[in-house]
């Protein structure tokens, strides 16, 4: 419609039973709409529903493993850290430490490099192994470039 004044803007509002509704306040000069206000919001808010639905969440999954764990039953819980990982999920693996196990951290550390090992090039470590009181945790994420592999 052209630069109104604001009382211009507010008659013709008026005169169509519709509100004035400022857009960009700090444009020059300030741009305004003359719309229906319960509609815009009803509309803006149905919107942000459906946006909302459509995010997808991404979690933090957890596998967590003792230090005496066999190879077989550690390929069966990466095998389920692979399938979190093509989720799109992170995955924090905790190794915990029993009894004198504390005495040998080394054997922790060695764990974690192994399952590293074999997940090589198909992730990212987003936290690297660190030893925190009787576990040790590290992070991982999917790299998009690669599939993560089962083993």
């Amino acid at each position: 419609m052209g630069i109104l004044s604001r009382a211009e803007a507010l008659k013709l509002a008026a005169d169509q039973e519709l509100d004035l509704v400022e857009i960009s306040p700090d444009a020059d000069p300030p741009v305004a709409k003359i719309i229906d206000w319960g509609k815009f919001s009803y509309q803006r808010t149905k919107q942000q529903q459906k946006n909302r639905r459509h995010t997808k969440v991404q979690d933090i999954k957890q596998m967590r493993s003792g230090l005496k764990i066999s190879d077989h039953d550690l390929g069966v819980k990466l095998k389920k850290v692979s399938e979190f990982l093509e989720e799109g999920h992170k995955v924090k693996i905790t190794l915990f430490y029993r009894g004198r196990e504390l005495a040998h951290k080394e054997l922790g550390f060695q764990l974690a490099d192994k399952i590293l090992e074999l997940y090589k090039g198909a992730v990212i470590v987003d936290q690297p192994p660190q030893l925190m009181g009787k576990q040790l945790s590290f992070m991982i994420r999917s790299n998009n470039n690669a599939k993560a592999k089962n083993s």
